[in-house]
């Protein structure tokens, strides 16, 4: 999911953005700009996006017959 080769340039995950608050972005080369905007300039980096958050396991709905073969 971090990796992938179709993703949308955002300007929240970009090498030369700096994230100011859930909503703007300091760009060095746009200066502020909103998180979704990106430009010609992008350059994706990994280690600011942050994934969705798991699924949680509903236990509540598995039944006996789920575990059988």
């Amino acid at each position: 999911m971090l990796f992938r080769k179709d993703m949308d340039p955002r300007c929240a995950y970009c090498r030369r953005g700096q994230q100011i608050n859930e909503r703007e972005v300091a760009c060095v080369k746009r200066g502020i700009v909103p998180v979704e905007h990106h430009c010609r300039a992008f350059q994706y980096d990994p280690l600011k996006r942050v994934p969705p958050r798991p699924v949680t396991l509903d236990i509540g709905k598995l039944k006996e017959s789920d575990f059988s073969l």
